[in-house]
């Protein structure tokens, strides 16, 4: 299970299930478009989907409240998350988000993480409005000021930016020292406990079909398109360019493409409890694992 409908950093997966990648190794693979992470990390962890992407702090929430999942491959080594406004209304910066209006969809990742994001800006959580807006409508939202901000991934900057120009304010999370990670991939704990060799080609097919992609994304574009309709061509190419910024970091670059960092996953562990609360408390090194990546498989520095 996605956490979204399919864009560009899920052109890998498509790219790989149609190059027979899956099948080859075993696997019969169904790709389902999702609603937002808290709902893909609900079904993973219920069993409901064997694997499923999620934002990570969603994910650690989400074990925290009972569902049994592991992270195996990191995809946003950087967090994607951003804001969007308009510099004519008035807003400079997110201390001006008091008494607004702030769009996304119910269930973003953004929305659960908001009283993180506010607290370190030195915001009260309360003191925003939080309007339910699909992913398609963010912009038509934010034109038409039927909101006043609008959360969404870097991977779409650049259309935001052709749209609205020099009006256009941005506060990327990681810039206000929200750099969690982002999206990863998760396993059902059972599903994993009985099939640990199936994880690991599932893993090791995913993880060769990102580097693939990074190496060269037109044949991966051709896939998600032929499986996805509506996508701008331009526009996905923009977003993956933006994609491979965030799935570079030291870890990634040096230990494998997408590779956790064991300190970083206990402090984004931490940021979630301080600031938002684990309704039941665990150690940080059950959430993931590293040891289904091929280590000679490596993000490129640049």
């Amino acid at each position: 299970m996605l956490n979204w409908t399919p864009t560009a950093d899920h052109a890998p997966i498509y790219f790989a299930k149609a190059k027979g990648w899956y099948t080859e190794a075993g696997i019969d693979l169904n790709i389902e478009a999702g609603k937002g992470s808290a709902v893909s990390a609900q079904r993973v962890g219920t069993g409901g989907s064997d694997l499923g992407i999620s934002d990570l702090p969603t994910t650690i929430q989400a074990k925290g409240k009972g569902a049994d999942v592991k992270a195996v491959m990191v995809i946003y080594a950087n967090s994607p998350q951003g804001f969007y406004w308009l510099k004519s209304s008035g807003i400079n910066g997110p201390k001006d988000f008091a008494g607004r209006k702030i769009g996304n969809p119910p269930g973003d990742a953004a929305r659960l993480m908001w009283p993180a994001f506010a607290k370190k800006v030195g915001l009260d959580p309360a003191s925003v409005t939080f309007v339910n807006v699909s992913p398609q409508a963010k912009v038509a939202a934010l034109k038409s000021k039927s909101v006043d901000i609008i959360s969404d991934f870097y991977n779409e900057h650049d259309l935001k930016a052709r749209e609205f120009g020099a009006d256009l304010g941005f506060q990327p999370w990681r810039d206000a020292g929200v750099n969690v990670y982002g999206n990863s991939l998760i396993v059902n704990g059972p599903y994993l406990a009985k099939n640990p060799g199936q994880v690991k080609k599932f893993v090791a097919v995913t993880q060769r079909a990102y580097d693939a992609c990074v190496k060269n994304f037109e044949p991966c574009l051709q896939a998600l398109q032929a499986s996805v309709s509506g996508l701008t061509p331009d526009n996905q190419r923009d977003q993956w360019n933006r994609i491979k910024q965030l799935m570079r970091d030291d870890t990634t670059t040096k230990v494998a493409l997408g590779a956790f960092d064991g300190a970083r996953v206990k402090a984004d562990y931490e940021l979630v409890s301080s600031l938002i609360g684990i309704e039941k408390a665990y150690d940080p090194p059950t959430l993931f694992t590293n040891e289904f990546l091929d280590k000679g498989v490596r993000m490129a520095p640049n």
